[in-house]
């Protein structure tokens, strides 16, 4: 296991460069929006969170006087249905805002907003961050490289995240895992395995337990798992290539633990295979904005010369490609990264049609 002081404690935030900021354009991703991150730092106070342990969540609750409330509450209506619809003011009657919490956590420090329907009681949530470039690059390799589609928005300095659902793994493997059948372990093992891989392939680190949520879903006959990312602050910035692999830290352990014991070593390559395999798929249907997005990312700042020396030194070694060696920066990196397993997956693939 790692010394979680491998881990950078304080990651820079890197702005949205020209570059960046035209590819999201061209994809939908930059918009205008009625209200930005700093204008909710006005909040005049706050109150903790607990759990139901008494326990501080580290989220403050915030409160905001009474002549500026209205009209936060209205844009932030407005950015929920900007970023879930088609931007019209016609739900607006029928939304309101409950809560605007504020996490002291964290290098974006969110703003959670709870929007409910009023008709129905039915509820969401939705992000403000201070946006940052590596979380952006996350977020959309998130969504071209994984099985999960994420909403997101950006403009100038503000991020918006939609929501992602499930079961906090720290909360999982405490209160959940032990509980669970011989099968729904072997079931969780598996998805460990993969998302390890996932992770390590697509270069997104720092996956201990509670940054990532995992989600249930009940088929006809058994219970599917997934593990999904909700911090992507730490895509392509560290310099330790164990960092990358979760199986590495230690908060994750009851996973690592459990996977070996209840796979077989020809299983869990057969499951790291099956992940590199769909990561290449998935890279290849969506070629032409992936190659966007890495084309910004090679002439962007998203981590430090030392940090990228030691990665691509430690990538050569682990795979011998001389395109690591040659990488300058993380977006070259994680250009060979792809690439490296595309090649793969071309060569060992007798039947696709090239």
């Amino acid at each position: 296991m790692l010394d979680n002081k491998l881990i950078s404690k304080k990651k820079p935030a890197f702005p949205i460069s020209k570059e960046l900021e035209e590819y999201l354009t061209k994809n939908g991703r930059y918009t205008k929006i009625p209200i930005h991150y700093d204008d909710l730092l006005r909040f005049q106070g706050s109150v903790p969170i607990l759990d139901k342990n008494d326990k501080d969540t580290l989220w403050l609750s915030t409160y905001f006087a009474d002549y500026e409330r209205e009209e936060i509450d209205l844009n932030l209506k407005k950015i929920y249905t900007i970023l879930h619809a088609d931007g019209s003011d016609a739900p607006l009657p029928y939304l309101t805002v409950d809560s605007i919490d504020f996490c002291t956590f964290g290098n974006t420090k969110p703003f959670r907003i709870k929007i409910r329907n009023i008709l129905n009681d039915n509820y969401t949530y939705f992000y403000l961050k201070k946006a940052d470039a590596s979380r952006v690059y996350g977020l959309e390799l998130e969504h071209l490289l994984s099985p999960n589609h994420i909403s997101f928005l950006v403009n100038t300095d503000t991020l918006i995240e939609e929501h992602i659902s499930g079961i906090p793994g720290d909360v999982f493997i405490e209160n959940n895992l032990e509980n669970c059948s011989i099968q729904d372990k072997k079931a969780l093992s598996k998805e460990f395995v993969k998302f390890n891989e996932r992770c390590f392939v697509r270069l997104l680190s720092d996956m201990r337990s509670y940054n990532y949520v995992i989600v249930l879903t009940h088929d006809f006959d058994r219970i599917q798992y997934r593990i999904r990312p909700i911090d992507f602050d730490q895509q392509s910035f560290e310099g330790n290539s164990k960092v990358y692999k979760p199986q590495f830290l230690k908060e994750n352990y009851a996973l690592v633990e459990m996977s070996l014991e209840l796979l077989q070593p020809g299983s869990i390559e057969q499951y790291k295979n099956e992940e590199r395999s769909l990561l290449a798929k998935r890279a290849i249907s969506s070629q032409y904005r992936l190659k966007h997005l890495l084309n910004c990312m090679k002439v962007d700042t998203v981590s430090i010369p030392e940090k990228v020396e030691q990665l691509k030194l430690e990538l050569y070694d682990l795979t011998h490609d001389v395109n690591f060696k040659k990488s300058n920066n993380m977006g070259d990196i994680l250009n060979s990264a792809l690439d490296f397993i595309i090649r793969n997956y071309r060569t060992e693939n007798p039947y696709i049609i090239d």
